[in-house]
């Protein structure tokens, strides 16, 4: 029998008066699954998320959340997803600890959920310092802990390493990981195309509104990798672009047998270049 997908959406259209938001978008998540959409700001991936969790009402199509019409979810389907958006909902004058207990009594789960989560994005050593303290980062953490404080299906982030440095980034991605393999599904909106390629298994290449690539992004490098070219780093550091032509795969195998390759890459695109391809536009925060 066939999973029942936990976010569907069909043929989703959105207009702002003379402006087309989304134009017939359509995709499914699967329980233990990251689903990215990826696009520029102003691409239609906030809309998207935001119609999906109820709080816009699509032009025509439908999306529907954990089986329900997202124009008519209740108190017990958010009670099943978390979301990660901005700020909102942080008490700066309360501790850490505090404004995760809040929330704990909100949904119902034991305080010892919430000695977990701290340690799971690393914030047990800050608990007692007011959230209006925290640095961007450990605020981030913060709100990424209280959005999953009660285990929900589907984690709802926008965004959510933008603007921090690399360590706090790889901190967020290793516990998004994590939640994938417990089997919380993910839908992600970002611009960093590196990121994507990272943690999804599929993304949706969003260009004003529309969708123009969908698929793992190693099936849609993949698919854009006509011209087949490889880079080799010799010994004496000399670099080599080497092609499928009968004298290059000479070349490469006489540097093999003689031991003189330090490092062989293929050379198919980014994520970011195929964006490139397919839009001719460059991929701008």
């Amino acid at each position: 029998m066939e999973q029942m997908a936990l976010l569907q959406m069909s043929h989703i259209a959105k207009r702002y008066q003379t402006k087309l938001a989304l134009k017939d978008i359509s995709m499914t998540l699967q329980k233990g699954e990251i689903l990215g959409f990826l696009g520029p700001s102003g691409a239609g991936k906030t809309t998207a998320m935001k119609i999906i969790t109820g709080q816009l009402r699509p032009t025509s199509g439908e999306a529907r959340l954990l089986g329900t019409d997202s124009a008519n979810l209740d108190a017990s389907i958010y009670e099943k997803i978390g979301v990660v958006a901005d700020n909102s909902g942080v008490y700066e004058k309360l501790t850490v600890w505090q404004n995760l207990s809040v929330f704990a009594q909100i949904w119902r789960v034991p305080s010892q959920r919430v000695e977990e989560v701290l340690r799971q994005v690393e914030l047990t050593e800050q608990k007692k310092q007011p959230a209006g303290k925290l640095s961007k980062g450990q605020m981030q953490r913060l709100i990424l802990a209280r959005s999953v404080l009660h285990k929900p299906k589907i984690l709802f982030l926008d965004e959510p390493t933008s603007g921090l440095d690399p360590s706090t980034a790889a901190a967020i991605h290793k516990m998004l990981l994590d939640l994938r393999a417990e089997g919380m599904a993910i839908f992600l909106t970002t611009h960093n195309m590196e990121e994507a390629a990272k943690l999804c298994d599929k993304v949706a290449l969003l260009c004003q509104g529309e969708i123009v690539e969908f698929g793992s992004p190693q099936e849609i490098c993949l698919k854009y990798n006509q011209d087949k070219k490889y880079r080799a780093l010799l010994s004496g550091q000399e670099e080599a672009l080497l092609g499928q032509s009968e004298e290059d795969i000479r070349k490469l195998s006489e540097w093999l047998l003689s031991d003189r390759v330090l490092s062989l890459h293929s050379c198919e695109p980014t994520l970011e270049s195929v964006f490139l391809t397919v839009t001719g536009k460059a991929l701008d925060a």
